[in-house]
């Protein structure tokens, strides 16, 4: 006969209510998920008024003085103000063409010793014929002023009267028109007793890079004012 296994009598048992404890938490896990089935989807209004239930007002801002913004009428355009905009879209558009008198590259002298002062204006139209040309483009400052030198010599010994000198605009250089500066300071003063006249040229002439001069075949003589005695 076999003998009988005895069992001990252990009090400690951890595990023996585990199974109730799972099957309560999933009994709850399961009524949550239900009334949320049920719960409607609260708005952007209702959330900021949940998010806000516990915001308090400060009193001290009601005291603060918000300036109320004041309406600003703008002046209305004159006619001459509708006028420049029209001639600036239209030149924009390249409907019309840009004068050159208007921009600050133009340049116009004439020798005080001489009478007539629109000579230029009627120089920069083109009313004179070109008779001869140089380009300065590529030489310094010191060849460009010899080149000059000859070449106002040389059109003065064959009569001619008007010349043109090509001296660019100077949009690459840093220090600007280099040459077109220098050229102004020799025309208006080395060379003035042989130039009555000089003007920016023509567009389809170079335009802003080049130069009308118009020559004197005798040196102009300086004229000396009346003192009265």
């Amino acid at each position: 006969m076999a003998a009988k296994k005895e069992t001990g009598d252990f009090s400690f048992r951890p595990f023996s209510n585990l199974k109730e404890s799972i099957e309560s938490e999933m009994l709850k896990r399961t009524a949550v998920d239900r009334r949320q089935e049920h719960t409607p989807c609260a708005d952007d209004e209702e959330l900021f008024r949940i998010e806000m239930k516990d915001v308090r007002e400060i009193a001290d801002f009601r005291r603060i003085k918000i300036p109320r913004r004041r309406h600003i009428t703008l002046p209305a355009r004159s006619d001459a103000d509708r006028e420049a905009i029209k001639l600036l879209e239209e030149i924009s558009k390249g409907k019309r063409p840009i004068r050159l008198t208007d921009t600050q590259e133009y340049i116009e002298w004439v020798n005080p010793d001489c009478a007539n002062a629109a000579i230029a204006m009627i120089l920069h139209e083109g009313r004179f014929a070109v008779q001869d040309f140089i380009d300065l483009h590529g030489l310094t400052a010191d060849e460009a002023e010899a080149h000059v030198a000859g070449f106002i010599r040389g059109s003065r010994m064959k009569g001619l009267r008007c010349v043109k000198i090509i001296h660019g605009r100077g949009l690459r250089s840093p220090e600007g028109p280099v040459l077109k500066n220098a050229l102004f300071g020799w025309l208006s003063g080395r060379f003035r007793k042989n130039v009555i006249a000089f003007a920016t040229a023509r567009q389809c002439d170079g335009g802003l890079g080049a130069m009308y001069i118009l020559l004197s075949l005798r040196p102009v003589k300086k004229k000396i004012s009346s003192v009265n005695r």
